[in-house]
């Protein structure tokens, strides 16, 4: 069993930069393929970013995101990180955490573990 809680999110002027964070909880993180998706207001749930298990040497980018967004991780912290540049109002969501042992996928129905999310408005 894997908890995931996400912190880092907040309100930033178009062109700044915020830096999420997804604390996970249990054994073994390292074995776990973890990814962010977002969830704009009256919308549906939609891919950002994912890394693989291991090392994390694989990278999934939404292309939206693509040059501005930038997915890591730290398995000795067991926090996977979302660093954002140049942020625009079309990247204001609620942004979640996700991971799923193995496997590297941009599907959200792969990923069996979720966060709570932690929202994000960019202002023009």
């Amino acid at each position: 069993q894997v908890q995931l809680v996400e912190s880092g999110g907040g309100l930033v002027q178009a062109g700044g930069s915020l830096r999420l964070s997804c604390a996970a909880s249990g054994r073994f993180f390292s074995s776990y393929s973890m990814a962010w998706f977002r969830q704009a207001p009256e919308k549906g749930r939609e891919f950002v970013a994912a890394i693989n298990w291991n090392n994390g040497g694989t990278y999934y980018y939404a292309d939206s995101v693509k040059g501005r967004f930038t997915i890591s991780r730290d398995n000795a912290k067991n926090t996977v990180f979302l660093q954002m540049h140049s942020l625009k109002p079309e990247d204001t969501a609620v942004y979640y955490c996700a991971a799923v042992r193995g496997l590297l996928s941009r599907a959200e129905n792969d990923y069996d573990y979720w966060g709570q999310g932690t929202p994000v408005t960019v202002s023009s």
